[in-house]
């Protein structure tokens, strides 16, 4: 395994962590053995679709979080492992993976993702919010 162009995904990166584009993610692929920027967007379903069964891929996800009063943006890493990939290649995303943590390194929660259910917006704005400890509003 290697990595691709490693400057596109750097910028692919930064790009989904600035506050002054509406990108809200990243989505990586395998072509071949080399790891590489497949696209960014800002359409929360379309970055979903893009994990299929037969594939392995990476994810680099903005959510939005806080009350009322306070609004912040949280990151979040996913590890796509499709159903129908061999043992072998299960087993070298985590190697895989580590590698490309190098490149897209912070974020508030990672989750390693093999079913489409655990891809539901809400319910991954529910592990960051868990993770981020208080969550309540001002109830208005």
């Amino acid at each position: 395994m290697s990595i691709g162009d490693t400057e596109s995904l750097r910028d692919a990166y930064e790009e989904v962590r600035s506050d002054k584009t509406d990108t809200n993610w990243a989505v990586l692929k395998y072509d071949g053995n080399t790891i590489v920027l497949e696209d960014t967007g800002t359409d929360f379903g379309d970055f979903k679709s893009r994990f299929t069964d037969d594939e392995r891929k990476y994810g680099y996800l903005r959510v939005v979080t806080g009350d009322e009063l306070s609004k912040r943006s949280k990151f979040v890493f996913i590890a796509w492992c499709g159903n129908d990939i061999s043992a072998i290649k299960k087993a070298r995303l985590g190697t895989d993976k580590a590698h490309v943590k190098n490149i897209m390194s912070n974020f508030a929660i990672e989750l390693l993702v093999s079913e489409h259910e655990e891809l539901e917006e809400e319910q991954i704005l529910q592990a960051v919010r868990k993770a981020g400890g208080a969550n309540y509003g001002t109830g208005q």
